[in-house]
């Protein structure tokens, strides 16, 4: 038999994987340089461990289908400090897009509120 810390585990996997994406996009669109992998991960223990749970290697395959989707750019740049990194900046199309889900999250968000504070 599971325990409720084991589901709250599946829940918040989740949760995370139709987040991910939302957040990269938002962080980079937020930022004025190009940032790299770890700079992002950083920026959103920052403001919390939900998103990624102490998972930094998991926003890498995502990064690299936003950018396959057009959404990121990206350019291997020199480092001060090891070898050289990949920075990823926003695009055009990944503007448009992340207003879009951004009204898509909120729209969701308000809705679950809702129902969670018992407007059903």
């Amino acid at each position: 038999m599971e325990d409720t810390g084991s589901h709250l585990k599946k829940f918040q996997k989740e949760l995370s994987a139709g987040t991910v994406s939302l957040v990269l996009l938002a962080v980079l669109g937020q930022s004025r340089q190009p940032m790299y992998g770890y700079q992002i991960a950083k920026r959103l223990e920052d403001v919390g461990e939900g998103v990624l749970a102490g998972k930094q290697s998991a926003l890498y395959p995502v990064l690299r289908n936003l950018e396959a989707a057009g959404l990121l750019a990206s350019e291997v740049g020199p480092s001060s400090s090891g070898p050289p990194r990949r920075y990823y900046r926003i695009t055009k199309l990944g503007r448009d897009v992340l207003r879009d889900w951004v009204d898509a999250w909120n729209a969701t968000r308000d809705s679950v509120d809702s129902v969670l504070q018992g407007g059903v």
